[in-house]
């Protein structure tokens, strides 16, 4: 990291797009329809598909700092079917339900294109699909392995590719396979995120923003400047749920990070390829996502501190320079003649751990009480798909319709026990990811078709596979 590196500052995609202007906070006790906490895109995408199905409806959105502050304004802007739980689910509900949740998340991926375009958002959006990349043994074997389940859970469009023809689409160093799947984009986030909230703005809905929700109890939403009531309170604070009155251990607040590089000229293109702009991504047990942005930099991310101790979050995005030192290593392990090239932004935020890394989306109509998150990373698109899901069981709830495709999901309403309290938490969490690092170097270091045992009793206790 060079002293002319932007480190924090929220991300990169606010540095380039700016920080929207203020809007004002909440001016007192009010009521509405359905009170929506949090302004991300679990947020604004629920607010936007109510208030279209409903336009009779008082919807009020409350956000803490301002709108997309956290995971939507710091995310690495892929747009992509993956969703978090789908085995799971597959074991709990059985394989035709999960094959319903993924052939809906393959759909969510064009409803988010349509929409942007039909609100006029110009969001940088490319649908160059999404390329995961393997370029050890074992890693072949895992995606080799990942490329099989994706089939039989029904994604017949997705393509295996050997060494040669990954080097076609881009050349990551070493690389010796590939699979790559249609249902994804590259986009940037906070340009989708300022297009959407003007477009809830524009429907009627109203946003406070510098309101941070303190407890959220059945039918009101507490803030140090009044009370929303409201029959429905929605929690749509997905990595910063830790916050809120005694949903500390719900979701685990994991810390991702990034880096964005200068703009590259065309010679260094000319050596790396990745004409298609696919999202970017590989197979190792820390795996990295990255993408070519629209003015041809490379944004890449990854783990760096995984978890702050108690579950606490960051104020602006400021990142250790020891994480990004590792991103850069990983940016030129993969492309080599990047090594000269200056590292612009390095940024990182929070995104939501549930302990059965499962996704998931919940009414309960005794309350009113209603959330959706625990993406576990992937919440770009699946912030739509649950956004949607929550506006059928509302209507479903409110007696305005009936179930449909949605309310069915194996997510809805899913239940799963809490984190360990701390220090078990801490530890628990930094010895897993200590534990997948050491993997991804024995791997490396000595190559085998076999994942080591280390990664695979990591994964069991974690709950991830």
């Amino acid at each position: 990291m060079s002293s002319s590196t932007v480190n924090g500052g929220i991300s990169f995609w606010y540095a380039q797009d700016g920080i929207p202007a203020p809007r004002e906070p909440l001016p007192g006790d009010t009521t509405a329809d359905v009170c929506v906490v949090g302004g991300g895109f679990t947020g604004l995408w629920t607010a936007y598909y109510l208030k279209k199905a409903a336009p009779f409806l008082n919807i009020t959105v409350l956000e803490a700092k301002f709108c997309g502050y956290g995971a939507s304004g710091r995310n690495g802007g892929w747009l992509y079917n993956g969703i978090a739980g789908r085995d799971t689910y597959a074991l709990k509900n059985g394989h035709d339900a999960a094959v319903r949740l993924q052939r809906a998340m393959n759909d969510t991926v064009a409803e988010v294109v349509r929409v942007a375009a039909d609100e006029s958002i110009d969001a940088d959006i490319h649908q160059g699909g999404v390329l995961e990349v393997a370029y050890t043994p074992a890693q072949l074997a895992r995606l080799k392995d990942f490329h099989t389940t994706e089939i039989a859970f029904g994604e017949t469009d997705r393509v295996l590719r050997g060494a040669r023809e990954t080097a076609e689409r881009v050349r990551v160093t070493g690389a010796v396979g590939s699979t790559w799947t249609p249902h994804g984009a590259r986009l940037h986030p906070v340009k989708l995120l300022k297009g959407l909230a003007a477009a809830v703005e524009a429907l009627g809905v109203t946003i406070h923003e510098s309101t941070p929700v303190t407890e959220i109890k059945p039918k009101h939403a507490i803030t140090p400047y009044g009370t929303v009531r409201a029959p429905y309170v929605l929690r749509c604070t997905e990595g910063f749920t830790a916050g809120l009155k005694g949903q500390r251990r719900t979701w685990l607040p994991m810390n991702s990070s990034m880096i964005a590089t200068e703009p590259l000229p065309a010679r260094i293109w000319d050596t790396i390829g990745w004409d298609g702009r696919e999202t970017l991504g590989d197979m190792a047990h820390a795996y990295m996502y990255a993408q070519r942005t629209a003015d041809d930099r490379i944004a890449i991310g990854g783990r760096g501190v995984p978890y702050r101790y108690g579950s606490r979050t960051d104020n602006d995005g400021r990142t250790q320079p020891a994480t990004i030192a590792a991103l850069r290593d990983i940016l030129v392990r993969f492309f080599p003649t990047t090594a000269g090239v200056h590292i612009d932004h390095a940024w990182s935020g929070v995104l939501a751990v549930p302990r059965d890394w499962c996704a998931t989306v919940t009414l309960d109509r005794a309350t009113g009480l209603g959330w959706a998150g625990g993406y576990v990373g992937s919440g770009v698109a699946t912030t739509n798909l649950a956004a949607r899901t929550l506006r059928d069981l509302i209507q479903q709830d409110s007696g305005q319709a009936g179930p449909t495709d949605l309310t069915t999901l194996p997510w809805v309403n899913h239940k799963v026990r809490k984190w360990e309290p701390e220090p078990l938490r801490w530890l628990g969490v930094h010895t897993l990811y200590a534990a997948y690092r050491a993997a991804d170097r024995q791997e490396t270091n000595s190559p085998t078709l076999q994942t080591p045992r280390l990664a695979r009793t990591a994964n069991r206790v974690s709950g991830r596979h």
